[in-house]
């Protein structure tokens, strides 16, 4: 995933911007950067902040990096911002979205005379570099932006500074939010709301789907106006947010207790306690117990100061470990207990499997699991929902091919999908078998549009059911 956050002020923006991303570490530990707008230009500061937290990282940069506005971003992908000279000028870009067209983009830009890209790892190209290349094929600023709206197939929202104010631009169907706060001599714009809320920002604007704004320390002016589509990812309120932010109007924490409360509902499961997965299962467990009156404990304790979120690392053994290793257990509340535990979503099914034995191995005597979102079946082709190559890293496509093979139908894939068909039905008894869970039940999707409070045409729910 990742995230951004920029700022324009009347006075030194060093200190926001830097506070600011930080609070977007959640959403990715691969890199951070800043880049600020001073008296004598342009200055950019990248770090790879894979075994240290951001702060660490920059705190020895912030000397360097003065100046009234600045953008900046936690990336789990390509290093950025970019500096990029032009001829719309000099300006600082920073992205969060996923190009799913990528090489043909780029093919696309050495047919119109671009001689080369820097090449990444693994051969690819930094996608923030190519959304450059593809602004600069416009005649200004904002045609650029629209001119990347329409190019890329997946989803690109982005901020771009120039020495006149900062470009904010959310992708063309709003799947991941731009929010801009504003206090008394300075505005920012931000993916999370929450990263402005200490920083004594209050809400001003939420960008609406494709709309692009240009924001000074004077205010915003709006540029392109919103489309009436929007396709907003659920996944961020059942996992990606922090729970102090909101979108579209919803905070996440209280759609979180809105989706337990659903899943108890449908629920008639005798367990001692209730339990959620640190940290993003907690509130939808909250949720579930407040609504069934089974008392909610925490039968684990994560450890936070040394281990970082565990879908967050390349490699899956790392990972692994890191689930394990984060999770303290109090055995007092585990011992002959039945428990009932909810976790965010099932991915591979590794780490809660991993999870459950332990608690088993410290004496429960039962663990029932409730994800808060329906089976994973499609991977996500419009934000970096995960590190997954292959859908087949999902339990859920591992137990259909076992089942039917490798050539599967959209029609069959989609009976698998309704909660109501055999084959779901099946497809739920083998992972809990294969997991090692005493029982199963996953969130229904029309639920977790409820808990929402959002109609579903206006929700990405392609990574449960396959519909765009």
């Amino acid at each position: 995933m990742g995230g951004f956050f920029g700022v324009a002020s009347k006075t030194s923006c060093t200190n926001d911007l830097f506070f600011g991303i930080d609070y977007h570490s959640h959403l990715g530990t691969r890199r951070g950067g800043m880049a600020v707008y001073g008296e004598d230009g342009f200055h950019r500061s990248i770090h790879n902040i894979e075994n240290s937290p951001f702060r660490t990282k920059f705190d020895g940069d912030l000397d360097e990096l003065e100046g009234k506005m600045g953008i900046g971003c936690i990336s789990d992908m390509d290093p950025q911002p970019l500096l990029i000279r032009s001829h719309h000028g000099s300006y600082a870009l920073t992205t969060v979205g996923k190009i799913n067209n990528a090489e043909e983009l780029v093919h696309r830009a050495y047919e119109r005379g671009n001689s080369h890209f820097m090449e990444m790892s693994g051969g690819k190209v930094n996608d923030t570099e190519l959304v450059g290349v593809i602004l600069d094929q416009a005649g200004n600023i904002v045609e650029g932006l629209k001119l990347v709206q329409e190019s890329i197939e997946g989803s690109m929202t982005l901020l771009l500074m120039t020495p006149d104010g900062i470009y904010a631009m959310r992708d063309k169907y709003g799947r991941t939010p731009v929010l801009i706060g504003r206090k008394e001599d300075a505005f920012c714009a931000s993916f999370e709301s929450a990263a402005y809320i200490n920083l004594g920002y209050e809400d001003y604007y939420e960008l609406g789907p494709g709309e692009i704004v240009h924001m000074t320390a004077k205010g915003i002016e709006k540029l392109s106006p919103p489309g009436e589509e929007m396709k907003i990812c659920a996944f961020l309120w059942v996992y990606y947010g922090y729970p102090t932010s909101s979108y579209e109007g919803v905070n996440v924490e209280n759609m979180r207790y809105e989706c337990g409360k659903m899943l108890a509902r449908r629920d008639k499961t005798d367990a001692d306690i209730v339990a959620g997965v640190p940290d993003s299962g907690i509130a939808h467990a909250i949720g579930y117990a407040n609504e069934s009156g089974i008392p909610f404990a925490r039968p684990f304790i994560k450890y936070t100061p040394t281990w970082s979120r565990s879908f967050m690392p390349t490699r899956q053994s790392q990972r692994d470990l890191i689930a394990h290793m984060k999770l303290m257990p109090v055995k007092k509340l585990i011992r002959d207990k039945s428990l009932l535990l909810i976790d965010d979503s099932i991915v591979r099914g590794t780490q809660l499997g991993q999870t459950v034995q332990y608690l088993y191995e410290n004496g429960a005597k039962a663990v029932h699991i409730r994800p808060a979102c329906p089976p994973l079946m499609y991977g996500c082709k419009y934000v970096n929902f995960s590190r997954s190559r292959s859908e087949y890293d999902y339990i859920t496509r591992r137990v259909i091919r076992d089942r039917e093979g490798e050539n599967v139908s959209d029609e069959l894939l989609q009976d698998y999908a309704d909660p109501d068909s055999q084959n779901y039905k099946e497809m739920v008894e083998e992972i809990r078998r294969r997991l090692g869970f005493t029982s199963l039940a996953f969130q229904r999707l029309d639920d977790l549009v409820e808990s929402t409070g959002i109609p579903e045409c206006k929700l990405c729910t392609y990574c449960w059911n396959g519909k765009e």
